[in-house]
């Protein structure tokens, strides 16, 4: 089985959106627009290879065929909870996509991811899914996620986080090479603590106004 690629999606947009996403001064609001803004952009990039079928079309002038994309469908599948922040904005480009829900938590003694809640579409075997969550740090609760979907069954699977740390990258692939990442931005490292370096600090907090 191939490697699963790592896909940055650097548009001039998202990159400086990205930006203003990081900076320690962004309050609450403002922090959850942009993410909104960016998931938006990024769905435009991770469905760029979605299948189109041809069907024929009466414009005002004449009989023509026409593109349009393909009866495949899709499933969202964000980790609660900061995944949530990150939902809307992908919705507004796959309104049709039925959305599925992992909750995980890490086990204070272990600090291994832990499923406390998982509630799927009825069809999600059939669907392609997106699990997204902001931040792809250890890769710890991304495997446990995708972990969750094929045990259920699901084959066709892609990762969507805003930033992503190599450490972490590279452990979601050795555990499931068949899983493309995308991500707005590859930072530099983790640090001791398993928080990317620069990073954006914790997504969930920043998100919801919680410390």
């Amino acid at each position: 089985m191939g490697k699963g690629k790592l896909v940055i999606c650097d548009h001039p947009l998202i990159q400086h959106k990205l930006t203003f996403i990081r900076d320690v001064e962004t309050n609450t609001k403002d922090f959850r627009e942009l993410v909104d803004e960016v998931a938006t952009l990024m769905a435009y990039e991770i469905t760029r290879d979605i299948p189109l079928e041809t069907v024929t079309v009466k414009t005002p002038v004449c009989t023509t065929e026409s593109q349009v994309i393909s009866g495949r469908m899709l499933g969202l599948i964000p980790i609660l909870r900061a995944g949530l922040g990150m939902l809307d904005g992908v919705l507004k480009l796959l309104p049709a996509a039925k959305v599925g829900h992992v909750g995980l938590f890490r086990d204070p003694d272990t600090l291994k991811p832990v499923e406390y809640y998982t509630k799927l579409p009825t069809d999600v075997t059939e669907r392609e899914l997106i699990v997204i969550d902001p931040m792809l740090a250890t890769g710890g609760s991304a495997i446990a996620a995708i972990d969750v979907l094929k045990k259920r069954g699901c084959t066709q699977i892609k990762m969507m986080n805003l930033i992503a740390a190599p450490e972490g990258v590279k452990a979601v692939h050795d555990a499931h090479p068949d899983v493309d990442i995308y991500v707005a931005a590859l930072d530099e490292r983790l640090d001791d603590h398993g928080y990317i370096i620069p990073g954006l600090g914790d997504a969930g907090d920043r998100l919801y106004g919680t410390k």
